[in-house]
């Protein structure tokens, strides 16, 4: 499923004292299949953009369309469940929306809200715990009794149950310990190859995005600043630096590396594997002169 923003613009308390524009003339285009990552500081428009991807929020001037759906601005845009049900979103610590009495009973709300019968919501319900890596014996506990890391899975679980065509990640790995992140990353990039899916992440993580995007949108005061594949958007490190952003630690390493030798690798490398096979070609060619 294809989504695209044309020219989006989005305002909040629309004729009031307090009106503030928060993105602006924003087009993005995200074909069916792309793993996209939007990054930029905070403020800077991402959370805003993600939720028009599924019509939370509507813009107040350009549109936005999701598959073959199309949400205007100044237009009543009714009956949104379809589009909702297509485009799930994962939002920061998931965990917290956890409500039902058992784990089984909360995947299940999701599907049955959208009118998925008991027996089917259920079989879903098994195969994204599965899909999530837990067990079918926590279905019967109060989620409530489970880990940290095992509701947000659990969380997690109730979005991949309804189906989606298009997963939406806002800051997936907030509060996870380095390992918990990996793991985490690790399980979305898993579903978005099995599933087909579109993926778009909201990060502040350059390594997540270097490492699991095939497309980057570099946000800032609510405008898109850039965009590009991570080689394109990383080989410009100074760049990024200029808006006041990080780039991925082996990135910070080669250039420390290029400083302090004087030499150039030639491009940029995203992997420290990648960064440890070019220093070696350069050492050998170095030894052979």
């Amino acid at each position: 499923m294809d989504i695209s923003l044309r020219e989006v613009e989005y305002r909040y308390q629309v004729n009031t004292p307090f009106e503030r524009m928060a993105i602006s003339n924003v087009s993005i285009e995200i074909p069916s299949g792309t793993y996209m990552a939007i990054i930029g500081h905070t403020g800077s428009g991402k959370s805003t953009v993600l939720q028009h991807l599924n019509a939370l929020l509507q813009p107040t001037d350009g549109m936005v369309v999701i598959g073959d759906r199309e949400i205007k601005a100044k237009q009543k845009n009714k009956n949104l469940k379809a589009v909702r049900q297509k485009v799930g979103i994962v939002f920061q610590f998931p965990e917290h929306q956890l409500f039902e009495e058992t784990v089984e009973k909360d995947i299940m709300f999701g599907p049955m809200n959208f009118g998925v019968p008991e027996t089917e919501a259920r079989h879903r319900a098994h195969l994204a715990l599965k899909q999530v890596g837990l067990q079918e014996e926590i279905l019967e506990k109060s989620p409530f009794d489970l880990s940290g890391g095992q509701m947000r899975r659990v969380a997690i679980a109730g979005v991949l149950a309804m189906e989606p065509e298009c997963l939406v990640l806002d800051e997936p790995t907030a509060g996870l310990d380095p390992r918990g992140r990996k793991e985490i990353m690790e399980m979305f990039f898993q579903l978005h190859q099995e599933r087909h899916l579109s993926t778009i992440l909201v990060t502040h993580s350059m390594e997540d995005a270097a490492n699991y995007a095939d497309q980057i949108v570099i946000m800032q005061q609510g405008k898109v600043m850039k965009k590009g594949t991570p080689k394109e958007i990383f080989s410009d490190p100074a760049d990024l630096l200029k808006m006041g952003l990080d780039v991925p630690e082996v990135v910070r390493f080669q250039l420390k590396i290029e400083e302090k030798f004087g030499v150039k690798l030639g491009e940029t490398y995203l992997s420290i594997e990648q960064l440890s096979a070019a220093l070696v070609h350069f050492l050998k060619r170095g030894e052979r002169r």
